[in-house]
C-alpha cells in the first residue's frame, strides 16, 4: 500500500503546502509553511524518513491515521491522538535524526543521504507555481 503526498508551491513560490491521500482514508490538507530558499521542512522530513526507511516517523504515522496539531486538514480522532502519543519518543528521536542529516546536507557535511536530498531539492526548485510534486510513501506495519 502507498500513501500519495503532493507538495506544491504557493504565494509566488514563497510557500510550500501538501496534500496527503492515505490508503483507505480521506484525502486531507497538510501544513502550509514558508518555502524560503531551501528545501521546505516537511519535504526535507519526508526525504530523510524515506531515505532512511524510518517506519515510525511523522509520515508513517500519518499514513496510519495519526492526528497532529500541526496538520490542520485532518480531523483529530481519539485513535489518531493515541497513536501519536504512543509514538512520541520515536517521533522526538526521528526529528533530531532528520535535523542532523538536513543540517549536514545544508552545510556541505557528510550524510549518507546527500544524493536523496540533492535530488529532492532539484525537483523542488524545478517545480513551477501551481504544479505538484507527487510522491509516494510506502505503508508498512508500525513497530510496536
Amino acid at each position: 500500500m502507498l500513501m500519495r503526498v503532493e507538495f506544491y508551491k504557493g504565494g509566488d513560490g514563497r510557500l510550500c503546502g501538501w496534500i496527503a491521500t492515505p490508503p483507505h482514508r480521506r484525502t486531507f490538507q497538510g501544513t502550509t509553511m514558508a518555502a524560503g530558499r531551501d528545501l521546505p521542512h516537511d519535504l526535507a522530513q519526508f526525504t530523510v524518513e524515506r531515505a532512511l526507511d524510518i517506519r515510525d516517523g511523522f509520515w508513517a504515522l500519518l499514513a496510519h491515521g495519526a492526528s497532529f496539531r500541526s496538520v490542520p486538514g485532518r480531523r483529530p480522532t481519539r485513535s489518531g491522538r493515541a497513536l501519536t502519543r504512543r509514538h512520541e519518543p520515536a517521533l522526538a528521536a526521528i526529528e533530531v535524526t532528520a535535523g542532523t542529516h538536513y543540517l549536514a546536507w545544508k552545510g556541505g557535511g557528510r550524510t549518507p543521504i546527500r544524493a536523496s536530498l540533492d535530488t529532492m531539492y532539484a525537483r523542488w526548485l524545478a517545480l513551477a507555481e501551481g504544479e505538484r510534486l507527487v510522491l509516494e510513501w510506502p505503508v508498512h506495519p508500525l513497530p510496536s
